[in-house]
């Protein structure tokens, strides 16, 4: 079944080439009933990717493309967060050593099954809220996330600040990322909004990257950090091991490598 011109041409307006699409979107968006997009699927105008998921012309899975799909089409509540965010931000030193790559995304609804069957070279790797923010409402922490263009700046992708991800990052240090990894990201972090900082320094419940942040505002002396309030900060009791062996820093209780000076 070929579409009527008029439908044609508003199916190539809200669905450009390589938009992946639900049935559900095609249902609301583009006035196709279930059996006019099966008609379409065979005549090969629409390509059906995975059950009750769809994509027009070339397919071009990219993981901007398909994140685009779960904050736009699907509605889900995850943002682009930690390295990834910082990557986009230009934050980034390392070069990944895998030709895989790695989408780290931010948020409490579960993944779909396609996410990571569909592409041979992406890994998306799901963070809940609650690993930093225990108990933070989606709309607070929609604060701390803004949008950023990608495919010639049409579309925007919805990822987290720079000090939300940098914190973000932070939990993944030792375990993923290594102190000097971590040193390197943080290096570039000179313009930070303290007031910011504070406020997510605040609402975060996590002991060991709130030590891990200040440690590191601290060892680099910036200005941002002369202006954080730390007495409003809960930075729990007792030690924080970050590296076997390392040396205990008594401002912040955690262990570091005997070569990091702060």
């Amino acid at each position: 079944m070929a579409l009527n011109p008029e439908r044609r041409k508003l199916l190539e307006q809200i669905m450009p080439e390589s938009m992946i699409v639900t049935r559900n979107w095609l249902v609301e968006q583009a006035s196709l009933d279930k059996h006019a997009i099966d008609n379409l699927v065979k005549s090969e105008q629409l390509k059906l990717l995975w059950k009750g998921l769809y994509i027009r012309g070339k397919v071009q899975l990219s993981w901007q493309s398909m994140v685009y799909t779960l904050q736009a089409i699907m509605k889900t509540d995850f943002v682009i967060g930690g390295l990834t965010a910082l990557d986009l931000k230009g934050f980034s030193h390392y070069l990944p050593n895998s030709k895989t790559e790695i989408v780290h995304l931010y948020g409490n609804d579960k993944l779909p099954l396609w996410l990571n069957e569909l592409p041979e070279n992406i890994t998306f790797i799901r963070h809940t809220r609650n690993e930093l923010f225990s108990g933070m409402e989606k709309k607070v922490s929609d604060k701390y996330t803004f949008s950023v263009f990608w495919k010639d700046g049409m579309d925007e992708l919805q990822i987290s600040c720079p000090e939300k991800a940098c914190l973000e990052m932070l939990n993944e240090v030792p375990a993923k990322i290594s102190l000097e990894h971590a040193d390197q990201l943080i290096q570039g972090m000179t313009s930070l909004s303290p007031r910011t900082v504070q406020a997510l320094l605040e609402a975060c419940t996590n002991v060991k990257v709130k030590r891990l942040f200040l440690w590191f505002g601290s060892r680099h002396n910036y200005t941002w950090f002369s202006k954080l309030n730390t007495e409003h900060i809960n930075l729990g009791s007792g030690n924080r091991v970050i590296a076997k062996g390392g040396k205990l820093d008594k401002t912040y209780k955690i262990t570091v490598p005997k070569d990091f000076q702060t």
